[in-house]
Order: C-alpha cells, then structure tokens, then sequence
C-alpha cells in the first residue's frame, strides 16, 4: 500500500504569507492604506482573516511586514547594495555601502539608487502609505524608523565616519546631521512632488553637502 505523505505545514503556511503579503501590497496600491482592510486582504489571499490575525496584531504590521519582506527580495534581485565597478571596499565601510576612497563618488552612488527605489512603482505607492500613516501612528511611525531606516541610516553614519578617519571630512562634524543633509532633500521633493526626482538632482545634493562637509583650507 502507498504511503501518503503528511501535509507540510510549515510550506502551506510560507504560501499563506506570501498571499497576504502580495495581497497586502496589491490593495494598498490599488485603492490606498485607508480603504485597505483585513477582511479585503484576506479575500485577495484566499485566507480566513482569523489566519491573519494570529500572525498580525493589525492592518498595519500586515502591511510592514509585507513591506519589509519585499524591499528584502527587490534587493536581493537587484544583487545587493550598489557596489561601482564591483569595487572592493578599502575596509572603512560596512556592507552594503560602497567605499572605493572617492567620499563624493560613493555618496552618488547611493543616493541615485535611493531615486530608484522611490520611483521603482511596485515600492511607491507603499511607502508613501506607511510614511503617510507613520505621521498619524506613532506606533507604526517608530517601528517603520526601527526596521527600516534606522539600518540603512547606520550604513551612512558608518561611511561618514571612515571619510572623517581618512581626513575627507572635518572631524567635528556630526555624521546623524550630515546624512540628513542628504537624505532630506531627496524626501522632501519626493514626498510632496515638487519637482521631478531625477539622478541629476541627487549628484547635486551631494556636491552641496559634501562641499560643506570637507576640510576647509
């Protein structure tokens, strides 16, 4: 007599997850955070809400997790974090953040694949949603700080502090400060669309910052 397998639990529930998170993301690009709701994402699904409630406390941690699962997987298809010329780093930075020596060069780098991400569609639409929402919910607000910016925000201050090691930026400068002369402009023009968020503008941003952030003579 055949045997008959088990049901593997654990793949039936990786394949739940991912139809929420798909399911999730898909409503709130469509129709807006708002008008998402745990009983839409779990018809989209194919799933009873009460699935998604014993894995989720809220539309809100459905909705970042979704988020952050597939910022993982955009850039594990991108190949990682931007590396120019396959450069090797020179050991001042940490992973994912390009230092080949040239401070001006790597700060490019970065930022023109930050432009990227903001105008990639499939990413737009949800993090204008939980930034949107991060206003409003403290809560949420934290966690979308906690998980998702305050990692890639340590890249730059770990980047900032090597150039000020090497000589290339003035040793008193705070490296929390600096970044967000970078950064900030990029989410002001994206956030409220007053101007087209192109590569051009952000070498600009880092030829401003950098020309403020280096020895004087």
């Amino acid at each position: 007599m055949a045997t008959t397998k088990a049901p593997d639990a654990g793949r039936r529930s990786d394949r739940s997850r991912r139809a929420i998170h798909d399911a999730a993301l898909a409503l709130v690009t469509e129709q807006g955070y708002r008008r998402t709701t745990i009983e839409g994402i779990a018809a989209r699904a194919g799933v009873g809400k009460q699935t998604i409630y014993r894995w989720w406390p809220s539309k809100a941690a459905v909705l970042m997790d979704a988020f952050l699962d597939l910022a993982g997987r955009t850039a594990e298809d991108a190949g990682g974090a931007p590396d120019p010329d396959g450069a090797a780093s020179s050991g001042g930075s940490a992973p994912g953040f390009p230092d080949t020596g040239d401070l001006a060069a790597d700060l490019k780098t970065v930022l023109r694949a930050t432009v990227d991400e903001l105008n990639n569609p499939v990413l737009e639409a949800v993090t204008r949603a939980l930034t949107a929402e991060g206003i409003v919910d403290a809560k949420l607000g934290a966690e979308f700080v906690q998980q998702l910016l305050d990692p890639q925000l340590a890249l730059y201050v770990t980047r900032l502090r090597a150039a000020q090691e090497a000589g290339h930026v003035r040793a008193e400068v705070d490296p929390r400060i600096a970044l967000e002369l970078l950064i900030g402009p990029l989410m002001h023009r994206w956030l409220l669309r007053t101007l087209p968020l192109t590569h051009a503008y952000a070498d600009e941003v880092v030829d401003y910052a950098v020309g403020g952030l280096t020895p004087r003579a």
